[in-house]
């Protein structure tokens, strides 16, 4: 039954939303250049790993050091803006309808993070990573990585459809309010450097 709900709901999405794909991907390409895209390796279920793909929201930039600057450094005004309205996420219902992603589930992070979680942390890659999760309508970027790591466990031990219907409504609510995009003091969220 959630596959179906994915099947649909992204495929409608995409065809519903394409007017706005092309124009993202016009305007994107206008002030930011190309690739207009940004892919990146992420772990799914089972920490399986796939090309996630966004809209591109941040310079190349790198320092002298040849490692990128800072999020902050690297965000455009138009990134900005993709990012507080979350249409810079779009682009993903393609990974739903390839069977990579959920409309809901826990976020998929950093490849990186993987080997940093604790054995109850992992069990968040024990489904599909979401484009929208219970952490998402809690707190989003504003929780702590513990905090966030709680709450998606939460939601793998309690998941149902209508507990994923429940949790796309209320992220159509948080998106319009646009709370909890940063943490505090962070253009995204600071690294994840393991629990204590």
């Amino acid at each position: 039954m959630k596959r179906l709900l994915d099947i649909i709901g992204s495929l409608t999405g995409l065809i519903l939303l394409s007017p706005v794909l092309i124009l993202l991907w016009w305007k994107i390409a206008r002030d930011m250049g190309k690739p207009v895209l940004f892919r990146q390796v992420r772990p799914g279920r089972n920490a399986q790993p796939f090309e996630m793909v966004k809209f591109r929201s941040m310079r190349d930039a790198i320092g002298p050091d040849g490692t990128p600057l800072p999020d902050a450094d690297r965000i455009t005004p138009l990134g900005a803006k993709l990012r507080s309205s979350s249409l810079d996420e779009l682009p993903e219902l393609w990974n739903v309808l390839k069977g990579e992603m959920s409309l809901v589930g826990p976020r998929p992070l950093l490849m990186e993070y993987v080997p940093l979680y604790s054995p109850e942390q992992a069990r968040r890659m024990d489904v599909r990573p979401g484009i929208t999760g219970w952490a998402q309508i809690n707190g989003r970027n504003a929780l702590s990585w513990d905090e966030k790591f709680a709450l998606d466990i939460w939601y793998v031990e309690n998941r149902t459809i209508w507990l994923d219907i429940k949790i796309l409504w209320l992220t159509v609510r948080k998106v319009l309010k646009r709370d909890g995009i940063s943490a505090d003091g962070e253009a995204t969220m600071p690294k994840f450097t393991g629990s204590k």
